[in-house]
Formats: structure tokens, C-alpha cells, sequence
């Protein structure tokens, strides 16, 4: 099949550097991804309604007995409202929501304290609840289920570990044999 130009005799593919397989394969990825295009944007629609229900369905039961909290965003938490100057933008918060409230650093719920009593009370009354650290899936694979002095829980077998690393690890003896590394 030959394209011609009227009142030339010359094949159009010749004249315009034409090939006409090219213009078929070009003309059938449009027409292929058209449909494509279509369906894409009742998904990302439906996904963003969903994001949005589960935001406001999962805010309003996780709120039993929390301190208050800014608004956040889904996945970045209350990063964006910290700005260049986190102590500033800390403060400016408790001024709005009170001496103990909850942000969240991504997706990482963190208690402030921002004033005397309060980090007394964290301190000293409640001491054991914050002293432990939070479990993780790759230290309990990497560190043993994690029984080692940095990612244990609080409780005996920390003591013990830790006892055991002031004596034998960190003596004064020990430390001078360590003063060449």
C-alpha cells in the first residue's frame, strides 16, 4: 500500500520519509492506551476515598484515652508543621494543646512533655511503662530475639545483661587494655 500526493506520483513515504508499519504501530499505541487512561482514574479515585475513610474512621476509635494532638497528614505525621525551627513550632503547640500532647514523626506516635510537672510525673511515676524500647522485626532477626544489652526489654535479664557488661566489659582494668584501640 502506497500513500500519493496529489498531483505528484511519488509514494508519500518517499516525499515525507514516511513508512506506513510505523504509522499503524503508532496509531494502535494510542488507541491501546486510551483505555488504559480511562481506567486509571476511577482506581486512583477509589483508593484516595478509601485512604480518606480510613483516616477518619481509625481517628475517631484510636482516641480512647490520648493526649491531644495536632492534625496530621497519612504518611509524613506532623513533620510539616515542625519547620526550620522544631523548638519554636514545639512550643507554639503546647501553648495551643497543653503541656503533654501527642505528635507523630511519620508514622511514629511520640509523647512531649514540654513542661516541668509533667516530664516529673513521665519520670518518676510512670517510669517503667516508658522505659522500654520498642520491638522491631529486624533487630529481633539480627540481635537473637533480641537479647542483647541495646534492644531488650527492661526488666531482669536486662539488669542482669547490663551487670554483667559494667563488671566485666567497662572495668577500669578493661577500659586501660582498650586505650591503644
Amino acid at each position: 500500500m502506497s500513500y500519493y500526493v496529489t498531483g505528484v506520483r511519488q509514494p508519500l513515504s518517499y516525499i515525507y520519509d514516511i513508512q506506513p508499519h510505523k504509522i499503524y504501530q503508532e496509531h494502535h499505541l494510542t488507541k491501546c492506551c486510551s483505555p488504559c487512561k480511562l481506567f486509571f482514574f476511577p482506581y486512583l479515585s477509589c483508593i484516595l476515598a478509601l485512604l480518606l475513610l480510613n483516616t477518619f474512621f481509625s481517628s475517631s476509635k484510636s482516641r480512647n484515652n490520648l493526649p491531644p494532638s495536632p492534625p496530621k497528614l497519612q504518611l509524613i505525621g506532623n513533620l510539616h508543621q515542625l519547620g526550620s525551627f522544631p523548638h519554636r513550632a514545639l512550643q507554639a503547640m503546647a501553648q495551643s494543646y497543653g503541656p503533654l500532647m501527642m505528635i507523630h514523626l511519620g508514622t511514629v506516635p511520640i509523647l512531649v512533655a514540654s513542661s516541668v510537672d509533667a516530664a516529673k510525673e513521665i519520670m518518676k511515676t510512670h517510669d517503667l511503662i516508658f522505659s522500654n524500647r520498642p520491638q522491631k522485626n529486624i533487630p529481633n532477626k539480627l540481635f537473637y530475639a533480641c537479647k542483647d544489652i541495646a534492644f531488650s526489654k527492661y526488666g531482669e535479664y536486662w539488669r542482669q545483661v547490663k551487670s554483667i557488661a559494667v563488671l566485666h566489659l567497662l572495668s577500669n582494668k578493661r577500659v586501660y587494655s582498650y586505650q591503644h584501640v
